[in-house]
């Protein structure tokens, strides 16, 4: 029986996930719907992928609101945390998942790209939660979860970008805890490590780290074994854990 079925421990609650198109932010969408929950699916682009997540959500039993935006521009994630909450009158849960994850050597890594890789990666989390801080003050059980890189604890070639605005989402995280926690929000960071995913431009190939990396559970993750976590990050059994960083990796980075 699923969790929307059985009613579930987020029931009657609405979650919000960027860049939900496909791979980890799909399974969280499904995952918190199991849960009981609502789902806002949000992503900057990709509006096939998107309805695609939203109709998984529905065959849960749970309602879905399909809600485009750029989370790195500021104007436009407000515009997008305001559609969110008006889609179903609440907001409990925010899983700032949307990122980019490319590879530059460095002495190729322009302005613009590093700038464009931390607006979604970093500024997307801090505008997001900036923007839906007042609903999620109206909660009983809000909870923030923010998607970070195991290359961020790793470092890897190629991803400066990548690695430093993935280490600011656990600095982010932390500080939050710090700001939030006398309003009832918890904010934790979970980081996935090498999960079999689909990526959004062959061209670019395996990522370097991908490639040398090997578990001690000898396979990749599973996007529903990222998003088993950030249900529990959600739910009532959680309300203890605050300013944590918690990596989903099968042993391969040991903090």
């Amino acid at each position: 029986m699923s969790g929307a079925a059985a009613g579930g421990e987020l029931h009657g609650r609405v979650a919000l996930v960027t860049g939900a198109a496909r791979n980890i932010g799909r399974a969280i969408a499904v995952e918190l719907a199991r849960a009981g929950a609502d789902v806002v699916v949000s992503a900057r682009a990709s509006d096939e992928l998107v309805a695609e997540t939203a109709a998984l959500v529905r065959a849960e039993g749970r309602r879905a609101s399909m809600q485009m935006g750029d989370v790195a521009a500021p104007d436009a994630a407000a515009d997008l945390l305001a559609r969110a909450v008006a889609a179903f009158g609440r907001l409990d849960i925010l899983v700032n998942n949307a990122a980019l994850r490319r590879e530059t050597k460095f002495e190729d890594l322009g302005y613009a790209e590093w700038r464009e890789v931390m607006g979604v990666i970093l500024d997307g989390p801090y505008l997001c939660a900036r923007a839906a801080l007042p609903a999620l003050r109206r909660s009983d059980m809000a909870a923030i979860v923010n998607i970070g890189g195991m290359s961020a604890h790793t470092g890897a070639p190629g991803r400066a970008h990548v690695v430093a605005a993935k280490s600011g989402v656990v600095g982010l995280t932390r500080a939050l805890a710090h700001d939030l926690t006398a309003d009832g929000i918890t904010v934790n960071c979970v980081v996935p490590g090498l999960i079999d995913t689909v990526r959004g431009s062959s061209a670019r190939g395996t990522p370097a780290l991908h490639a040398v990396a090997t578990p001690l559970a000898g396979r990749r993750g599973r996007s529903e074994e990222v998003a088993t976590l950030v249900r529990y990050l959600a739910g009532p059994q959680a309300r203890y854990m605050t300013g944590q960083t918690l990596h989903v990796n099968g042993g391969a980075f040991l903090p």
